[in-house]
């Protein structure tokens, strides 16, 4: 196994996505990536420190970036942000054309629907009814589907809609699968069948909505209504640390977090603030802007093989110089994209690797002080140093600095934890595609392999997501701590037990509600995942013994993988 790599896992990713003819190790790659990217931008130094550096996995672009080095077409955005602009016929068609356009270069797309009338109301030029946002989205939606990105990649696709917005209540249950029953379909007992039973046995069965996450936008309207005082008066409060108590809290939300908590979605979107109008994300949340085609353009540090403050401000300069470069570089997929980037040049520097850097520290999965002196660097760097080069080449300023992407496939590809999120588990199954066929393996976490080995540590006391789900709070707070220091928004989903067990029912609704709403003011969004809320999740944790024994074998999978964004996003990254 190549040394850069961890795990044979992150080996195969490389050599099943990544590698090609000007790529066959993962250090040509990082030179062929930099040299597209930097070449003539960045002094000759700074070029070679940041190809060593990427090649030594401090730091790791976005997986358009990896795919397309080195390719005729370099198109290095993961995603684009998309607004339905006017409640227009022509504005309907336009949508379509701008998300096919985009899916067709392998991003994902974000969708916010909310100037579509509700369903019902009158067109005055036709004497018809509106049919609202919805059957809209379930068209973008088969677009995805039809269009498989590089003939194997799944579209990833997100949408949203106001909290206030006419068709909320129908927008909630949209992807209540378990709650829509197929005419002519029956279960092995002979009972009517559901989506959510026909998607568990062949995960190719179509439903509606099954390529795009849907998350509900809050907006300054909302904290209004629920503190009962006025945005001013909120804000300073809140600035001052004062907790306000809840006057009203909104049936809309509550159905919201009964929804999130029992299926999985739709998610949350806050918008407050001076922040109202970014309401547009990309398809894993953590790009935020309220300009239509916006795009999105990624890269993460991996804390995890950084040892000291300094070298680690060092990797935040030239990783945020690199993705500047990516704004003059990048092939785009319609002209009104580039005028968007020209105008906001928005940058998104991530993390990944945060709680192996933690174990590695003796710290627990909270934001300690040391922490917190890394994280201000990164705040602080990442702008100066974008800014800089701006300046230096006659380039406008970036409009935003930092995001923390889910980082999935690249985690393992470095074999860290990924994004800010705490080991998944110590061991699972893990599904993937391997050509055009589905295939699984057993796997032990390559870096709680690593630890356990290093510290002797018990496998079944480290902490991950799956024991983490029985105190959500110290997720919501953890990533609330790291958001003060991020401009744009992280990707983190929140796992939680089975709905109807004893921490995950309908008794618990009302006290999840108020937990996210004490953190909600300083987070961007929220997401949570109830385990088996969604068949053929792509990661499945086992006993440690049990991948320990079958680990390094090849499975061939039924059915086709779920999109990684179900258990904290891929989009390309």
């Amino acid at each position: 196994m190549n040394k850069q790599f961890r795990t044979e896992i992150g080996e195969k990713i490389f050599s099943n996505k990544y590698k090609h003819e000007l790529a066959n190790t993962w250090e040509e790659l990082s030179k062929t990536l930099v040299n597209d990217v930097v070449d003539g931008r960045m002094s000759p130094d700074d070029k070679k420190k940041l190809t060593e550096f990427h090649s030594e996995m401090k730091f790791i672009a976005g997986g358009r970036y990896l795919y397309y080095a080195g390719r005729p077409n370099k198109f290095f955005n993961n995603c684009f942000l998309l607004r339905a602009e006017e409640d227009t016929r022509e504005d309907w068609a336009n949508l379509s054309w701008k998300s096919e356009s985009a899916l067709m270069t392998g991003g994902g797309i974000g969708t916010d629907y909310s100037i579509y009338r509700e369903s019902g109301s009158p067109i005055a030029k036709t004497g018809g009814v509106a049919s609202g946002p919805i059957p809209k989205m379930k068209m973008i939606n088969e677009i995805g589907r039809e269009v498989m990105q590089g003939g194997s990649r799944r579209s990833a696709i997100y949408a949203s809609l106001n909290w206030q917005h006419g068709d909320i209540y129908d927008f909630l249950k949209a992807k209540a699968w378990n709650e829509m029953y197929v005419d002519g379909a029956f279960t092995d007992e002979g009972a009517k069948a559901t989506i959510a039973y026909l998607k568990e046995k062949n995960f190719n069965f179509p439903a509606p909505l099954d390529m795009t996450n849907i998350s509900v936008n809050y907006d300054n309207d909302f904290l209004e209504e629920v503190y009962q005082a006025d945005i001013d008066a909120i804000k300073m409060n809140l600035g001052r640390g004062t907790q306000l108590s809840f006057m009203h809290i909104p049936n809309v939300y509550l159905e919201n977090v009964r929804r999130a908590m029992s299926g999985g979605e739709p998610g949350f979107s806050f918008n407050f603030f001076d922040k109202e109008n970014e309401t547009l994300r990309n398809a894993c949340t953590e790009v935020t802007s309220e300009d239509d085609s916006d795009v999105c353009n990624l890269g993460s540090i991996n804390m995890s093989r950084i040892e000291t403050i300094e070298e680690f401000k060092e990797v935040v300069r030239l990783s945020i110089q690199f993705l500047l470069c990516g704004t003059v570089v990048a092939q785009l997929p319609y002209d009104k994209i580039s005028r968007v980037r020209e105008k906001n040049r928005r940058l998104g520097l991530g993390l990944m690797g945060v709680h192996e850097w933690l174990l590695q520290r003796g710290y627990g999965y909270e934001v300690v002080d040391e922490l917190k002196q890394w994280l201000q660097v990164y705040k602080n760097e990442s702008e100066s140093a974008a800014n800089e080069l701006a300046d230096k080449l006659g380039l406008s300023r970036p409009v935003a600095y930092r995001s923390i992407a889910p980082t999935g496939t690249i985690g393992l590809v470095a074999g860290t934890t990924t994004g800010i999120e705490p080991l998944f588990a110590v061991a699972y199954k893990r599904r993937y595609l391997k050509g055009k066929a589905w295939r699984y393996q057993y796997v032990v976490d390559g870096t709680s392999k690593s630890l356990i080995s290093a510290y002797e540590l018990d496998p079944n006391t480290l902490e991950t997501s799956l024991t983490l789900a029985t105190n959500p709070e110290k997720r919501i707070k953890f990533q609330a701590d790291v958001q003060d220091y991020v401009d744009m928004a992280i990707s983190s989903t929140i796992n939680l037990p089975h709905w109807g067990t004893t921490l995950n029912n309908e008794n618990r609704v009302g006290l999840m509600a108020k937990t996210v709403l004490n953190y909600a003011h300083r987070l961007r969004g929220i997401t949570f995942y109830p385990d088996g809320s969604r068949g053929g999740q792509p990661l499945t944790p086992v006993e440690y013994s049990f991948a320990a024994e079958k680990e390094g074998r090849e499975f061939e999978e039924e059915y086709v993988d779920v999109c990684e964004l179900t258990g904290g996003g891929s989009c390309g990254v």
